[in-house]
């Protein structure tokens, strides 16, 4: 099992992609039941969504499915969003609530998959992290994510297809978080800065402006580039090459401000 797969870039923008993997090893699909096998969280085409957007680009994807264990989680199992509904390390259940286990998983579980994907995972985007701010002087990572635009149990109504997460300002630089959102305002997508989701546990964790690293988490509402939010999950090309060009003019704003941000 390769739990992570590494493309360096010649660039100083980094994406990561946590959550579009979709093995699971053995072990793990014997205790899935019939909802849970279907993967219906996982972020369905993003990396093809962001494929060849500019040149340089480093990318950082995970392999195993987020029902194996959830890459933007803090490893120890703190809440990213105490007193809000999300899910765990490793999910019990759907983002409607619906369970995904014949057989839940136990502490043992969590640590063998924290051992085996979740490190591994984050051995290799600090590494990439560390390559690119030594090249460079600064490090621009881009979390890629998605969900689905209407999850009641998560948050009420329907999402805006952008959502900028930068944890209240604190993971990059002003200038990096005004650019994107005069980007995301200007491009007909419905768009909000630090809502319902302000940024994972990897842009938290990695997010420190004063050492040269910036780090941006985008959560893509899926109707704004699925066919349809449900199975298939099938890709729309309209959609997708309208976003894509929002997307673009995001990845070639971050990159050219990052030398400018050299502590």
């Amino acid at each position: 099992m390769q739990p992570v797969q590494v493309h360096p870039g010649d660039g100083p923008v980094i994406l990561a992609f946590p959550h579009v993997g979709t093995e699971v090893p053995p072990q793990v699909a014997s205790r899935l039941n019939a909802e849970g096998q279907r993967l219906r969280d996982t972020d369905w085409h993003i990396h093809d969504l962001y494929a060849g957007l500019i040149p340089g680009l480093t990318t950082v994807t995970a392999t195993q499915s987020r029902y194996v264990i959830d890459l933007n989680r803090d490893p120890s199992g703190t809440s990213l969003y105490p007193g809000q509904t999300t899910t765990g390390l490793i999910p019990d259940t759907t983002f409607d609530n619906v369970p995904i286990w014949t057989q839940p998983p136990e502490a043992a579980d969590v640590a063998h998959w924290l051992e085996h994907v979740h490190q591994p995972y984050h051995t290799a985007l600090a590494a990439e992290i560390a390559r690119v701010r030594a090249r460079y002087g600064v490090a621009v990572l881009y979390d890629c994510h998605s969900i689905r635009s209407q999850i009641p149990w998560l948050f009420p109504g329907t999402l805006p297809d952008l959502n900028i997460g930068t944890n209240n300002g604190t993971t990059c630089a002003p200038a990096l978080e005004q650019a994107v959102t005069q980007i995301a305002a200007a491009s007909g997508h419905t768009w909000v800065l630090n809502g319902r989701f302000k940024g994972g546990w990897t842009t938290r964790h990695y997010g420190r402006p004063e050492t040269g690293v910036h780090a941006i988490q985008m959560e893509l509402s899926q109707i704004s580039h699925l066919a349809t939010e449900d199975p298939p999950f099938a890709l729309d090309p309209d959609r997708a090459a309208h976003l894509r060009q929002t997307l673009t003019q995001i990845l070639a704003t971050l990159a050219d401000l990052a030398p400018h941000l050299r502590p």
